[in-house]
């Protein structure tokens, strides 16, 4: 019986594809529309699950028990200006903080500028210069490779030292070791104390071509008046709500704000941009799949028109395969075979398409992706319904046709 049926089936696919050959450039062009839905489906869906496994494991490296008090949200809705005339986050703040916060296991205050750093005849224009305390390394999850971090005591004394991200050691100083050399940033000399261990790259920016001073130094060198990102580690992650709530308390008193009005700060984590990034994927995803399901609805009118075609040109034929003994179920299994099969040369083209430009892009972006094989069920899967869907009336109506009046036609 098993047998039997596999017979059939091998038998109606081999009609099928008869059929295809013989109109080559028309099923080409009936399945166009299904190539070009599920080509748009796969590339999304390969893009877009290469970014989720990519911005995922560069989120859990920067850790989710750190909050950032900043002035500005990371994620801004409505009037920029609001944010823009908030004051700075300054050192008032920052020790207010450090002094009175029982739930942070570490406060690490930073601050960023652009400058030069040279070694001998090597320069580097537009090199991050980070400004920060000892307590970087937890906060920041960082560890050095070579050398050693700043100690409280370097902090203290402001002293000239610094240590390296690895892109910045790697090009100031090629193959040869950077601990214990003087380099120049902006207009002073620095002393190499240590590198950090590689961190890779976002989206083709570097994460490691910065170097790092004591924070007491920068601001002696580049001013006091710039605005402050304090990063403060939770004892553990249960706490973290609190230690927010916490936070805002402490904030608020410290900048004076007075109990009617919201805050003039923000707490940021990185559940914001899980978030943020969450919802944009969700819209983009509903967009793409309007617009694919219109060129797959387009395909399968495309095909449910030429099988139709198919089925008056041979009308003849069903009724000859009648008179011999063909049953409704195998005229009906036999075009609806038809259908599937033209519906799944698109198919197979646009998953093999989609997986090609899935990847571009990906590589484009500078993100590592492999392929997703949910990709490739999913974009078969649509073409294989489209093509039911499609062929199931023509293949219906070629198998209820009166064999005599079939044979008549001309």
């Amino acid at each position: 019986m098993i047998r039997d049926s596999f017979a059939l089936l091998g038998e109606y696919t081999g009609m099928a594809w008869q059929s295809i050959i013989a109109h080559k450039m028309r099923s080409i062009l009936t399945t166009l529309g299904i190539l070009i839905g599920v080509t748009t489906i796969i590339t999304i869906w390969t893009t877009i699950q290469g970014l989720n496994t990519y911005i995922g494991s560069v989120l859990s490296d920067i850790g989710n028990s750190v909050v950032y008090v900043e002035k500005y949200p990371w994620v801004i809705k409505g009037d920029f200006w609001k944010y823009r005339n908030r004051k700075n986050i300054g050192w008032r703040e920052y020790e207010a903080i450090r002094r009175h916060s029982r739930l942070a296991r570490a406060v690490t205050p930073q601050v960023v500028a652009s400058r030069v750093a040279a070694y001998d005849d090597k320069k580097l224009e537009r090199v991050a210069v980070l400004g920060t305390t000892e307590t970087f390394t937890e906060t920041g999850s960082v560890t050095p490779e070579s050398g050693r971090f700043f100690t409280g005591a370097d902090i203290r004394n402001k002293a000239r030292l610094t240590v390296l991200g690895a892109q910045l050691a790697e090009e100031l100083f090629k193959k040869s070791d950077p601990l214990g050399k003087r380099i120049r940033i902006g207009d002073l000399k620095y002393k190499v104390i240590g590198v950090l261990e590689r961190q890779g790259d976002f989206f083709g920016q570097s994460r490691d071509n910065f170097a790092i001073v004591p924070i007491g130094t920068f601001r002696n060198v580049y001013g006091q008046q710039r605005g402050l990102q304090i990063a403060v580690l939770a004892s553990t992650s249960a706490e973290l709500e609190d230690l927010k709530e916490e936070l805002r308390g402490i904030l608020r008193q410290t900048r004076k704000v007075p109990a009617a009005n919201e805050d003039d700060f923000a707490i940021n984590q990185m559940d914001q941009l899980t978030g943020f990034y969450e919802d944009a994927t969700a819209t983009l995803y509903a967009i793409i799949f309007i617009i694919a399901a219109i060129s797959l609805l387009v395909g399968g009118i495309g095909i449910t028109n030429i099988m139709m075609v198919s089925v008056t040109e041979r009308t003849r034929e069903i009724g000859l395969r009648k008179a011999v003994g063909a049953k409704k179920n195998n005229i009906l299994s036999q075009f609806l075979m038809e259908a599937i099969a033209l519906s799944s040369i698109g198919g197979v083209a646009g998953i093999l398409i989609g997986l090609l430009a899935g990847s571009l892009i990906l590589s484009l972006l500078k993100v590592t992706g492999g392929v997703d094989l949910s990709a490739i069920f999913v974009g078969f899967g649509f073409s294989a319904f489209v093509g039911v869907v499609s062929g199931f009336y023509p293949a219906y109506k070629a198998a209820t046709m009166n064999p005599i009046d079939s044979l008549r036609y001309e």
